[in-house]
């Protein structure tokens, strides 16, 4: 049991090394050869946990090098736009001008119900809005409403306003944040100058954010019963 846990601590990190190194993403933003990679670096590393009589490096060379192979094409396909869509694929159009391409949905084997999912899913209910809709290359669907069923911006509606920063979080969970202090031009003497104002240490606070125009919001931490 010893030799299990010493081993999952070892190939633990080198997983993680593994996934971080070849972007941070979601399973569903994947491309296909990430998926690939990403299950095959689980298996194999499942290898050497469940039979111990496998060496260690039995497992550690083999994710070593897929996770170098990923990266060297992942390389590649930044440099060569062949061989990206001979890996990654292209979008395909579904829906063009309010009309679905069937003969596109067989050929990506992409249901009404498929569809009517990811309309769904991008706030549309209603096939009859949809002006454009396209499958990316990792299966998601981006969609773009007729003129009539968009949300109307400033600019649309001839409103100008000025561009202002988000705010940034100086405080989580009683630990300062010194990026999101940087971003909000907040100083340590200035920080504990705003906590004093509020009655509140770093300690009591669960998040505390702030933007450059002066604007606070801080939320003490609750005690635990």
């Amino acid at each position: 049991m010893l030799i299990c846990l010493l081993r999952l601590l070892v190939l633990y990190p080198i997983v993680i090394f593994g996934i971080r190194l070849m972007g941070k993403r979601q399973i569903g933003e994947l491309q296909p050869g990430e998926l690939v990679i990403t299950i095959l670096i689980s298996n194999i590393a499942t290898l050497p946990i469940e039979d111990q009589d496998l060496p260690l490096l039995s497992g550690i060379v083999p994710m070593l090098t897929l996770i170098a192979a990923e990266v060297l094409f992942s390389w590649l396909t930044l440099r060569h736009r062949g061989l990206r869509r001979l890996i990654s694929g292209t979008p395909q159009v579904i829906v063009r001008g309010g009309k679905i391409d069937q003969k596109v949905m067989r050929t990506l084997r992409f249901s009404i119900d498929d569809l009517m999912t990811a309309l769904r899913t991008n706030g549309i209910f209603d096939i009859n809005e949809v002006q454009l809709a396209i499958v990316e290359t990792n299966g998601t669907v981006s969609v773009l409403p007729h003129a009539d069923h968009r949300t109307p911006t400033c600019a649309d509606m001839k409103i100008r306003q000025p561009d202002t920063p988000p705010p940034e979080v100086l405080i989580s969970d009683g630990c300062l944040c010194p990026e999101g202090m940087q971003a909000a031009g907040y100083s340590e003497k200035r920080l504990q100058k705003l906590l004093k104002s509020r009655n509140a240490a770093a300690s009591e606070v669960f998040l505390l954010t702030a933007d450059r125009s002066g604007s606070v919001t801080l939320i003490r931490r609750e005690e635990m019963p």
